[in-house]
């Protein structure tokens, strides 16, 4: 086998794909992982993880995935630096006459491996209103715990209704002087145990059944123009600070045409993890599902990683 051959390539180094590279090479497949930017995906953004089982204090989320990312290497995980572009089916090679390869593709390589698994995840949805994309970076944010100590007592505004808005608006509430909640309904979406810390903080305020409509300032964020949906009436809101957290869309554009996917984006599979292609497999927040959190990715992950390794198998003994 040469070195561009791997039994399984895993796209995706969040706590799915970890997780799956733990379970292949500890079955002795030669798996390669590759991740565009670094190991832990939105997990290692996490400041605190509550809901993992194990750890009663909670645990941060960089160290989680520090955790499972030293056990998958541990066990011979190959990790590599490198965006795919593109994948695609391939069954030239006479040694495996009618079966499926699949050739991976980044900017400057390209693999062929037996089996894939998909563990790309998401990027957080944009508001998608005037002065967004000119801001970013400049006050417009999408995570609190890398630029949240940048705004020391200033005012923030956090957009958003669910458990990540209000987890990251709690968090900014330790350096910001008042931090202010916008969300398009008249309550909010998270569990019930966030809404309870959410309410009871003094320094989180809230503007219901509104949106956003635009992000002022020229080189940083001075202020936002906030619509009421149900009388329409605007108010201009003084701040330094926007961080969005309306949704996520998954990273599958380099997928499309490739396997079945919903209206979303989001991969379609099976209970065993297997999508529309034979030998290609999607685990983690990438998946249509119902729950995306952290310990459904692993799970997942698990699952997809014993599955791949099964499918090898057949495919290798013909």
């Amino acid at each position: 086998m040469s070195e561009s051959q791997y039994d399984i390539i895993i796209i995706g180094g969040g706590p799915a794909g970890l997780t799956a590279g733990l379970y292949t090479t500890r079955s002795g497949l030669k798996t390669l992982l590759l991740e565009k930017v670094a190991p832990g995906g939105q997990a290692a953004l996490a400041w605190t993880i509550e809901n993992y089982p194990g750890f009663p204090e909670g645990i941060n989320g960089p160290e989680l995935t520090e955790r499972i990312e030293k056990q998958a290497e541990k066990y011979g995980l190959e990790i590599k630096s490198g965006e795919v572009v593109k994948v695609s089916l391939s069954s030239e090679d006479e040694r495996f006459k009618g079966k499926l390869e699949k050739v991976i593709k980044t900017e400057k390589e390209e693999y062929k491996t037996v089996a894939l698994i998909v563990a790309t995840g998401t990027r957080p949805r944009k508001l998608g209103v005037p002065g967004e994309e000119r801001l970013i970076g400049k006050g417009v944010s999408y995570c609190a715990t890398c630029d949240g100590p940048l705004f020391k007592n200033q005012n923030v505004v956090v957009v958003g209704g669910g458990d990540a808005a209000i987890e990251e608006a709690l968090f900014l509430c330790r350096f910001a002087e008042k931090t202010t909640l916008i969300h398009r309904r008249e309550e909010l979406r998270a569990t019930k145990i966030m809404q309870e810390r959410a309410v009871s903080n003094p320094k989180l305020e809230f503007i219901w059944k509104s949106a956003v409509t635009e992000i002022l300032g020229e080189t940083e964020v001075e202020g936002v123009k906030v619509r009421n949906i149900e009388t329409g009436k605007d108010l201009t809101l003084e701040t330094k600070g926007v961080f969005v957290y309306i949704g996520t869309v998954p990273n599958t554009e380099f997928l499309k045409g490739i396997l079945e996917m919903d209206e979303k984006g989001f991969i379609i599979t099976d209970e065993n993890m297997e999508t529309s292609v034979s030998g290609i497999y999607a685990c983690g927040d990438v998946r249509k599902k119902l729950l995306r959190q952290v310990v459904t990715a692993c799970g997942e992950g698990a699952t997809a990683g014993f599955a791949a390794g099964k499918y090898v198998g057949k495919w290798k003994g013909g």
